[in-house]
């Protein structure tokens, strides 16, 4: 008779001959190391942070936020290039972003005067940060004209959508900006007709002339 360890398995089988059926147990050996993969790491869905509001030492007095490395890698980016989140700043204010290097190791938020304004926070508030892994599309809103003037425009949506994922955001966020109605849709038409007039490529000093023609 063969003795079995509680770490090996029995496998039951029937065999049929011409004889009838018979009954065996095929033993497997012991597993040598670890049998199953690894556990993944969970991944975070939101992660609660405190920071202090920092003002740059640069003449352009930006404001940022810093993160540990080890704190922002619980949200586990597949790519390294490219960390967009939505932000939420002190529960009340939540917008989207991306997430730069710091040149001291890190990853910080830029915080503009407007979010300042409405939080009332300065330099060296202490400030209650959730950060979210950003999963929408584009990365900010799509402003609903330009939504609008792409469903009407093929070829407008083809050239728009052959775009860098950072050149759609910047048009994005410069369509977005406007509170008139009309004016955003004036500079949806006016962005989607440079780019068929440019190959499909944004001339930025000449975009930003035409963007000041009068609304019509």
């Amino acid at each position: 008779m063969t003795s079995v360890t509680a770490s090996q398995e029995i496998i039951t089988c029937i065999l049929e001959n011409t004889q009838g059926k018979v009954v065996c147990n095929i033993i497997l050996p012991e597993p040598k190391g670890q049998l199953y993969p690894p556990a993944m790491p969970k991944t975070a869905t939101t992660l609660r942070l405190t920071s202090v509001l920092k003002r740059s030492e640069q003449e352009f007095g930006w404001h940022f936020l810093r993160f540990d490395a080890k704190a922002v890698a619980k949200l586990n980016f597949e790519d390294k290039k490219s960390r967009r989140v939505v932000c939420t700043l002190n529960g009340s204010h939540k917008f989207q972003c991306a997430l730069l290097p710091w040149t001291q190791g890190g990853f910080c938020i830029v915080v503009n005067k407007e979010i300042r304004d409405k939080l009332g926070i300065t330099d060296g508030s202490k400030v209650r940060v959730e950060l979210a892994k950003d999963e929408s599309k584009y990365g900010l809103p799509m402003p609903k004209e330009l939504k609008e003037v792409l469903k009407q425009d093929r070829q407008g949506d083809k050239l728009f959508h052959s775009l860098t994922a950072g050149k759609q955001r910047t048009i994005l966020y410069y369509l977005a900006k406007p509170k008139d109605v009309d004016r955003r849709i004036h500079m949806a038409l006016v962005v989607v007709e440079h780019l068929k007039k440019n190959d499909g490529k944004i001339i930025y000093p000449k975009l930003a002339d035409e963007l000041k023609r009068p609304v019509f």
